[in-house]
């Protein structure tokens, strides 16, 4: 198990060194360029192979115990160590990066990307990856950071060499935001650090800030709360999101999603709720009433740019919806209390499986037409994708249908539980006010159903052209990489027991300072 995990984050760094080295004469096929996209899609499903094998060995009577740890001294001088592990909290996000990194890698082989050599762009994937798993392994408070900005650059590259239209702007933008953020929240690691004499995570997490006075929780946590709010992305620090979605590759689109966003909201939990409880708790009002604003400030923007006329992007518009998504994972944990930190966790999960086949989706659109653009897509009568492509139109019903919270898919299990944390949240929040934030999050599902029922009628539905333009449904390589998604789409919703089961017990632990 040790070396399960150990193999899982370093093994795609030695495949992005390898992916730039010219590749064995009997291993280069006809094409160089399908030669190291072919082992892109070798070396994440060897990480996916290894995830998969590592969630069967995990001890899942004992999910809230850290597992396969690795504890080896690092930097002495500043009491450094590699320190690696997992519980119920990061294992569910590990197999997420490891499945969503493959079915990129898988997409790309059979559809590369539009720009420079493939060389780089398998290489930056794959340190991308390296770096998301470390984020969710690691059990260092300066490991974090390292590995927290570990993914910064790849993503940078990634939007800039093979984005479309204002791609340097928007890498720009995205590099600014999140490094702005990053700076400040290493200031408060360190503070944590050196006022309590360690940076191990599991030591702190058990002292449950009783090493720490409140004045230094509450300077932490607003210092490290706004680096992870950041990447989140919390209203009002997500401007960066939309313009680094519009103009992201497919590929970058479905990691910055699926994977990325979810470091910041995984921050809080690890290293906030058990860390800082005290600076949690101040914050915690303010915290929640940032997340409502975004859930209906997101939606709002939804609706805007789904209204005819509105020149609207589709990417535009699921990128807005990842904002009042990622808002009811904030509004859970800043609940503090099991029910919603385990809705929070269930919903990052759902975020990534849904938004990630959205993403997918909305670009085989944007491959077919040529254009992402609502009104184009539309035209007079609709896209027709139910006549035209019966089976992408079913799908981009079916994920946007699971992405407004429909009962029985994995997208409503997550809002209920934050929704149920806010109506009775941790003693000593004030319970009228969080009653006002569910009260507000709950309408903003009703914009959310407004919006995604938009889209839908818009592009899925109308009257078949007398001539229509020839259009491809789905095809054999986007079944393959899609299918995963939905199954567990369907098998999250209909059995929520298989995530909760794995981070209840962690949660538990974590909010009681460390003890079972």
């Amino acid at each position: 198990m040790q070396f399960l995990l150990a193999f899982i984050v370093v093994v795609p760094l030695i495949g992005a060194v390898a992916a730039l080295l010219p590749a064995p004469p009997g291993l280069k096929g006809s094409s160089p360029d399908q030669a190291v996209l072919r082992h892109g899609v070798t070396v994440t499903g060897a990480v996916l192979l290894a995830a998969i094998v590592l969630a069967a060995g995990f001890d899942h009577d004992h999910p809230a115990k850290m597992q396969a740890t690795t504890d080896i001294s690092w930097i002495p001088a500043l009491g450094v160590r590699i320190h690696l592990g997992i519980d119920g909290i990061s294992l569910p996000l590990l197999v997420l990066t490891a499945l969503l990194t493959f079915l990129c890698a898988l997409h790309s082989y059979f559809k590369p990307p539009a720009g420079p050599s493939p060389k780089a762009f398998v290489a930056l994937v794959l340190v991308l990856e390296s770096g998301t798993l470390a984020t969710f392994a690691v059990l260092d408070l300066l490991l974090f950071f390292l590995a927290f900005e570990m993914v910064l650059i790849p993503m940078y590259f990634l939007i800039a060499r093979w984005g479309g239209a204002q791609k340097q702007a928007a890498a720009w933008k995205f590099i600014l935001y999140t490094l702005l953020g990053s700076v400040i929240m290493l200031l408060g690691l360190l503070l944590i650090g050196l006022k309590s004499g360690t940076f191990d995570m599991v030591a702190l997490a058990t002292d449950n800030g009783r090493g720490l006075t409140s004045s230094v929780q509450v300077i932490a946590v607003l210092a490290i709360g706004l680096g992870l709010a950041v990447k989140t992305p919390m209203w009002p620090l997500h401007s960066w999101l939309p313009d680094a979605h519009t103009a992201a590759p497919t590929v970058g689109s479905v990691l910055l999603a699926g994977v990325l966003l979810k470091m910041g909201t995984y921050g809080f939990v690890r290293i906030l709720l058990p860390i800082a409880p005290d600076g949690m708790h101040t914050f915690a009002p303010y915290l929640a009433a940032f997340a409502v604003v975004g859930i209906v400030y997101g939606s709002l923007a939804c609706l805007a740019l789904a209204r005819p006329g509105s020149k609207g992007d589709l990417k535009r518009l699921i990128a807005y919806s990842s904002v009042g998504h990622m808002g009811f994972v904030l509004l859970g944990i800043a609940s503090m209390t099991p029910t919603g930190v385990n809705g929070a966790l269930f919903a990052n999960i759902a975020h990534g499986l849904i938004t990630g086949l959205l993403f997918f989706l909305v670009g085989a659109v944007k491959d077919r037409y040529g254009t992402a653009d609502l009104d184009t897509l539309s035209g007079a009568t609709g896209a027709a994708l139910y006549g035209r492509a019966p089976r992408l139109g079913g799908l981009l019903a079916f994920a946007a249908v699971a992405s407004l919270g429909l009962p029985g898919l994995a997208g409503f299990w997550g809002e209920m539980l934050a929704l149920f944390g806010s109506f009775d949240p941790a003693d000593g929040l004030s319970r009228p006010a969080f009653l006002t934030f569910m009260s507000i999050a709950a309408f903003g599902t009703l914009l959310t159903a407004a919006y995604m029922l938009i889209v839908v009628r818009r592009v899925c539905m109308g009257e078949k052209p007398e001539e229509p333009q020839r259009l491809a449904d789905v095809q054999t390589y986007e079944f393959a990489a899609w299918t995963p998604l939905v199954a567990l789409t369907v098998l999250a919703g209909l059995w929520p027991a298989v995530l909760l089961g794995l981070t209840d017990p962690a949660v538990q632990k974590l909010l009681a300072g460390g003890k079972s």
